[in-house]
């Protein structure tokens, strides 16, 4: 339990935690409880999202999400280190990693907010694309809070640290976001399916083409298309 309490200490007194962050105090057990906290509201909601489909899908979504965040957290986190690192930041990789961690924590713990009113959607209404379209718009709600503690994170550890090349390391931080969206939605339509169309079985991972993007923009068509 004290591992998934660092979530209340991030939501209720963030400044101190990133203090801690700035002076290195704990970094690995802080890493330590936000990657297990994270797997767990992560499963949990992944297998909300599984259960619009069958049994089997619930447990592979359960997995599959918290596999999405940490592959693309290992992927993204060295190119924010050096970026950082270019223009004078004097954190290390473990402070860095620390940083990430509590943006993917707290969009956990917002999913797990939202699972509620996705399993309400879930059992009053049968469209698929409807439910799809629900679960980007709540990713992308709980991402955007998520970088939002991550900007602050940085404010508070990375510019306090040291305020010569804030400017930069602020463009680079915002090109860094895009990238790090862009990996992400990737790697999800890699991993995909989550749901689970119903016109397809069950599949761990669906080898088809496309991205995306061009399936929402797909998804949003079918459903205010008219009816056939």
């Amino acid at each position: 339990m004290n591992h998934l309490a660092i979530v209340e200490t991030i939501l209720r007194s963030r400044a101190e935690f990133f203090n801690e962050i700035r002076d290195s105090i704990c970094l690995r057990q802080k890493i330590l409880a936000m990657m297990l906290s994270s797997f767990i509201f992560l499963a949990i909601y992944g297998g909300v999202m599984g259960a619009s489909n069958s049994l089997p899908q619930v447990f592979s979504s359960a997995l599959k999400l918290p596999v999405l965040f940490l592959i693309t957290l290992v992927i993204c986190t060295p190119s924010l280190y050096f970026f950082n690192l270019l223009f004078g930041s004097k954190q290390t990789i473990l402070q860095n990693v620390a940083l990430i961690l509590t943006a993917v924590t707290t969009t956990s713990v917002l999913l797990l907010s939202f699972a509620p009113i996705t399993l309400f959607f879930l059992t009053t209404t049968s469209e698929y694309q409807f439910f799809k379209l629900l679960n980007v718009a709540i990713f992308a709600i709980s991402g955007a809070m998520g970088v939002v503690f991550l900007r602050q994170g940085y404010r508070a550890s990375v510019d306090a640290d040291n305020p010569e090349g804030t400017s930069a390391r602020r463009t680079l931080f915002i090109l860094w976001i895009v990238l790090y969206g862009f990996v992400g939605s990737q790697m999800a339509w890699t991993l995909r399916p989550f749901m689970g169309a119903p016109s397809e079985p069950f599949q761990i991972v669906r080898q088809t083409g496309g991205n995306f993007y061009t399936n929402v923009i797909q998804s949003v068509n079918d459903l205010l298309g008219p009816e056939k």
